[in-house]
């Protein structure tokens, strides 16, 4: 066995420099003395690949190379990357493992088996496949409307990604085409909102991305209540704008910029986000009239009127009853006597009354 053994490393530098004749640039030569094959692997980027090869005796000769040189000469390794091994599951096998393969490991591996008979090569190229990842997007921005926009979303991957947007409305628009840039000319303020990039490939799930684009406009009134009030009672006047940003209120009496209101008129201001409340706590005759509501941002203003109306209380209708106890009949009628409607009302009845006796009596 010793024998064999020195016998073994003596062969190896010929056999070495036999298969560097052979094969000096790594790939296979094109001779009728060599069997080839060819196979393709696809790997995902991170995976293991394990590249087959199985020889025909023990006393083969086999060595595993790449594009860069000799990986394997029998069983002495010349890589000195740490991630390729052989795995030999059998006498007759000969694999070459690599361990978390990468793009750079991509290409064509050979499988030289040297017998006393022949040379034979198998071939495998390996692709290496790589799932979708969005390396750079926009960054949330902010614009006046009416302004052209540009969204950038930048993906890597293999197979080479593909590229969509899209809206992220209630009805969830899509965007023709597949591109980087998603260009949006004269934007409107219901085109804000946020935007999503997506990236995919058949190797592994989407990449998703968003980008939130804010679209400024000016103030329009949205909303805006009159109301009526008693006197020595609370009223309440409401006005809404939408604008973005968010609108700056003041509120003025009888369309006169000069009669600003404040709370030292015993009137109180209330701005919440979009809307503003004015509230009187305790009505006067001056409170009522005309109110100007102003919604104002750095992009515009606009205003409305408003009313405070007294509420007058209606009279109430009298009962029969009520109407029966407050008349009072006069009969006697003569000079001098003052008589009102109710009393001539019942004087008339009381004259026909004993008209119509008579008559009966003459009869």
């Amino acid at each position: 066995m010793v024998g064999r053994s020195q016998s073994d490393r003596n062969q190896l530098p010929l056999f070495l420099l036999r298969l560097l004749c052979l094969l000096p640039t790594g790939l296979p030569v094109r001779s009728g003395d060599f069997n080839r094959s060819t196979d393709n692997m696809t790997v995902r980027q991170g995976d293991t690949a394990i590249l087959r090869c199985f020889v025909e005796d023990k006393s083969s000769k086999v060595a595993w190379l790449n594009r860069s040189g000799i990986i394997f000469a029998v069983d002495d390794k010349w890589s000195l990357d740490p991630r390729v091994e052989l795995e030999k599951r059998s006498p007759f096998e000969y694999s070459l493992r690599i361990q978390k393969v990468d793009v750079s490991d991509e290409g064509p591996y050979i499988c030289s088996v040297q017998t006393n008979q022949h040379t034979k090569t198998m071939q495998v190229y390996l692709i290496v496949q790589v799932p979708p990842k969005i390396s750079n997007i926009s960054a949330d921005i902010t614009v006046n409307e009416g302004s052209n926009v540009t969204l950038m979303c930048i993906a890597y991957g293999r197979p080479e990604p593909m590229i969509t947007w899209r809206h992220l409305t209630p009805t969830a628009r899509d965007f023709e085409g597949e591109e980087e840039f998603l260009e949006i000319q004269g934007i409107t303020r219901e085109q804000s909102g946020r935007y999503e990039c997506k990236a995919a490939n058949e190797v592994a799930s989407a990449d998703v991305k968003q980008v939130r684009v804010t679209v400024n406009y000016p103030p329009i009134i949205t909303e805006s209540n009159s109301n009526e009030a008693t006197t020595g009672k609370q009223a309440i006047l409401r006005c809404e704008a939408s604008a973005v940003p968010a609108p700056d209120f003041e509120w003025y009496k009888d369309d006169t910029r000069s009669r600003r209101i404040n709370s030292a008129q015993g009137l109180e201001i209330r701005n919440t986000g979009s809307r503003s409340v004015l509230m009187v706590a305790n009505v006067t005759e001056e409170h009522y009239g005309n109110y100007t509501c102003v919604a104002a941002n750095k992009l515009g203003i606009t205003n409305t009127s408003l009313y405070l109306y007294k509420r007058v209380s209606p009279t109430k209708p009298m009962s029969s009853s009520e109407r029966g106890s407050n008349v009072h009949y006069k009969f006697k009628v003569g000079p001098g006597t003052p008589i009102d409607n109710a009393t001539s009302l019942a004087a008339s009845l009381w004259l026909m009354a004993n008209i119509l006796l008579c008559l009966f009596c003459t009869c």
